[in-house]
């Protein structure tokens, strides 16, 4: 089954390259762009992407209000940041406003392309060199002694598999890691989710890192 991708940027060269670059991707179907967050808006209503590639600076609304905006609408609907800017800021901006991806423009192709993949997959791809400084930048502002320590009621065991959940470890892995059944960790999984109220692995990884358990 294709992918359906909706492109957001407002420099029309860039559209063209990603239209190139995408089109020998047999499981990727590029069904609208825009080069404005409201064209964006307006569109994606009616083609029903399943991600959504973001610029984050454009003419008329910043890429993060925008996907805010599609978040809020269409909860199922991913989105995916392709942007110059890599500062945390705009980053956990970002993830806060409901994005399950995040890559630099400089990326490699096939960066992209497993990004697009993953978040089309319910899951969330953040590009490792920069993922990496961010998130130990951020987490020397955002944590605390009450951050790390209360995870909200989950055995050590769920910290265990919750930290493997989030870096991108499947029921397998984990369990290999861990010495237990792939069944024992979906149990977990399942026990983690409910606990936290969380949905899906982009929640948790957001989650984690509030809590400090993704490490640098």
């Amino acid at each position: 089954m294709k992918i359906h991708l909706f492109l957001v940027d407002d420099h029309q060269v860039v559209r063209t390259g990603l239209k190139m670059l995408l089109a020998n991707e047999d499981d990727v179907q590029i069904v609208g762009e825009a080069g404005t967050a409201r064209e964006a808006l307006e569109a994606v209503g009616k083609v029903n992407p399943d991600v959504v590639l973001m610029d984050i600076g454009l003419p008329d609304m910043s890429g993060i209000e925008a996907t805010q905006k599609i978040k809020s609408a269409y909860p199922n609907m991913a989105v995916v940041a392709l942007t110059i800017h890599e500062d945390e800021e705009y980053f956990f901006r970002m993830l806060d406003a409901g994005a399950s991806g995040y890559v630099p423009k400089r990326a490699a192709p096939e960066e992209l392309l497993t990004a697009i993949r993953s978040a089309a997959k319910g899951e969330v791809y953040l590009y490792p060199s920069m993922a990496k400084l961010l998130v130990k930048d951020y987490l020397a502002q955002e944590h605390s002694i009450d951050g790390a320590s209360s995870l909200d009621g989950l055995t050590d065991r769920e910290q265990e598999v919750l930290k493997y959940l989030v870096e991108g470890e499947n029921n397998d892995e984990i369990a290999s890691v861990l010495v237990i059944s792939p069944k024992t960790v979906a149990r977990h999984r399942e026990n983690i989710m409910h606990k936290l109220n969380l949905h899906s692995r982009a929640e948790l990884v957001r989650y984690a890192i509030r809590k400090g358990i993704i490490k640098a």
